[in-house]
């Protein structure tokens, strides 16, 4: 499990057993990134924010979170299953060298 400190009270945890980043904020679970790894690629399947804490840009938190740490472990391409996911990395084009080419 690697933990991360993010500002504004945010917590991201890569919690590799359940292959899931898990963000939270002031001690409450508010978003969830699923993934799967195969040891070259990470698809990121699943963006979820609990729905009672929707609306408030959590998805984006955890995606961008979950992006710095595979940036920063650097022996990893990114596999953008979730739509979500695929439409940050569009408004985000300064991490396109990230993505996968198919």
């Amino acid at each position: 499990m690697t933990i991360s400190t993010l500002a504004s009270g945010f917590l991201l945890t890569d919690e590799k057993d359940a292959s899931r980043y898990t963000l939270h904020r002031d001690g409450q679970l508010v978003s969830v990134l699923d993934y799967r790894d195969d040891g070259r690629t990470i698809a990121l399947t699943r963006a979820f924010t609990i729905p009672t804490f929707r609306g408030h840009g959590y998805a984006g938190v955890v995606v961008e979170g979950a992006v710095a740490d595979i940036i920063a472990r650097g022996d990893r391409k990114v596999d953008a299953v979730c739509w979500y996911v695929a439409d940050w990395f569009a408004a985000h084009p300064e991490h396109a060298g990230l993505l996968r080419v198919r």
